[in-house]
């Protein structure tokens, strides 16, 4: 099986013709939605824990859950979150982010009864006074291990249009009303940016053309 990661990188190359969208202007996201398959009839999806190539060990959790809690108020699909220390993962002895085999992606699907698995890395963590995120994440299809979605983005708090988004973010959605202060922390709390995160991530999830 191709390597998915280079069959991502390769579709990235050709956005006009390969369905990789902007769609989600305010968030700047590159990512790549199979137009071939209507992502409200995946089904049962399971996140599995990121995988974290950060200095940050315990970062990927946390990330984890805010992407967990995104993608599930999206309601385009089920979805279960499997930790890297679940039993049932581990005796597969799979790595979180490796190409797999169709035998894998079987056992995968055999062992946790899902469609699809929702899998990713945190490429890159900084905390304040300098937040960066980076994220790498692939959905992919079991039954026959196509790459339904993927994004790779990174978001950092000391970009001028990153920070503007995090003020829309938090005026609009999350604290109306709420005072310049209490907004700002958007772009200082690492928990509040984590969240902003999730959030663009999931608005690329998209059904439909």
């Amino acid at each position: 099986m191709k390597n998915l990661r280079t069959v991502f990188l390769i579709l990235l190359l050709f956005v006009s013709g390969c369905g990789v969208g902007s769609s989600y202007k305010s968030a700047g996201n590159y990512y790549f939605l199979n137009s071939d398959k209507a992502l409200d009839s995946v089904g049962r999806v399971i996140l599995v824990e990121l995988a974290n190539d950060s200095a940050y060990p315990h970062i990927s959790i946390d990330i984890t859950d805010a992407l967990y809690e995104s993608v599930q108020k999206k309601q385009i699909f089920g979805l279960t979150l499997i930790r890297q220390n679940d039993p049932a993962w581990r005796n597969l002895q799979l790595d979180a982010y490796a190409s797999y085999t169709f035998e894998q992606l079987s056992a995968v699907q055999k062992t946790f009864r899902c469609n699809a698995v929702l899998r990713g890395v945190v490429t890159r963590y900084q905390p304040f006074p300098h937040m960066v995120i980076g994220l790498r994440l692939e959905l992919i299809d079991l039954a026959d291990g196509q790459l339904l979605w993927a994004l790779e983005q990174i978001w950092d708090a000391a970009d001028k249009n990153t920070q503007d988004r995090v003020k829309k973010y938090y005026n609009h959605r999350i604290l109306p009303g709420s005072d310049s202060l209490e907004v700002g922390l958007g772009t200082v709390s690492s928990i509040k940016f984590i969240r902003f995160a999730a959030y663009e991530t999931a608005e690329t999830l998209k059904v439909g053309k």
